[in-house]
């Protein structure tokens, strides 16, 4: 049946939301986006790059060269908070201090939507298990319904917190590249792919809510007269 598949991909729009709203600073490995630096002049340059999560940004080791003398910059990650900005920290780990507040509190803050669309794709995972439990007509249309009015608000939601990745970096990724003449540059990371994923998963799966509130695939009963 066509309508179990529901369950099943919005399991996994579950799983890659979990893991984008435990990203960079507490799951090293996937980031939002990435602040690669390669910074430098006739005697002293720095090469680095920091990824920046949901909750904050970790910096990977910087290499910095002076005067033919290289030495490495330990890495570190900020603490886990809600909004945050290029600091100081990110700024001199770089030796870029011109990109300092070139993000704000603000559109970071907004971020915390990755964990609001998890929760209620969480939600829908719950009720779309109903599914799989069919009535005696050989049909689910109850959950189907239920699964769909809030699959669809977390496939909304999903779709917008990604759109609002892909704009914010974008945005940021202007500013940093102006304010640093091409010594800085700002990529997408895993995360945002991941988010699409889950999005594009959870509509799919709306799909096949639709096709449990109609019926599609399930066993036809006919009816009997008893003479």
């Amino acid at each position: 049946m066509i309508a179990a598949l529901a369950p099943l991909l919005v399991f996994a729009a579950f799983v890659l939301l979990l893991l984008v709203s435990l990203s960079t600073p507490i799951i090293h490995v996937i980031y939002l986006f990435r602040l690669t630096a390669n910074v430098g002049s006739s005697t002293s340059g720095a090469n680095g790059s920091v990824n920046f999560g949901v909750w904050g940004y970790c910096v990977s080791t910087i290499r910095v060269a002076v005067v033919g003398i290289n030495r490495n910059k330990n890495g570190q990650c900020s603490p886990a908070r809600l909004g945050y900005t290029f600091d100081s920290t990110v700024a001199n780990a770089l030796n870029a201090d011109e990109i300092e507040n070139s993000i704000s509190r603000t559109v970071t803050a907004a971020l915390v939507l990755h964990p609001i669309a998890c929760g209620l794709t969480f939600l829908t995972l719950l009720i779309s298990l109903f599914i799989l439990r069919r009535g005696s007509n050989g049909t689910s249309r109850l959950p189907s319904l239920l699964t769909l009015g809030i699959g669809s608000l977390a496939a909304i939601l999903t779709t917008a917190v990604f759109l609002i990745d892909v704009i914010a970096v974008a945005i940021v990724r202007k500013r940093v590249r102006d304010a640093s003449d091409g010594d800085l540059d700002l990529v997408w990371g895993n995360g945002v792919w991941m988010t699409l994923g889950a999005a594009v998963a959870l509509w799919l799966a709306m799909l096949g809510a639709c096709c449990g509130i109609c019926g599609c695939g399930g066993r036809r009963h006919r009816k009997t007269t008893a003479y």
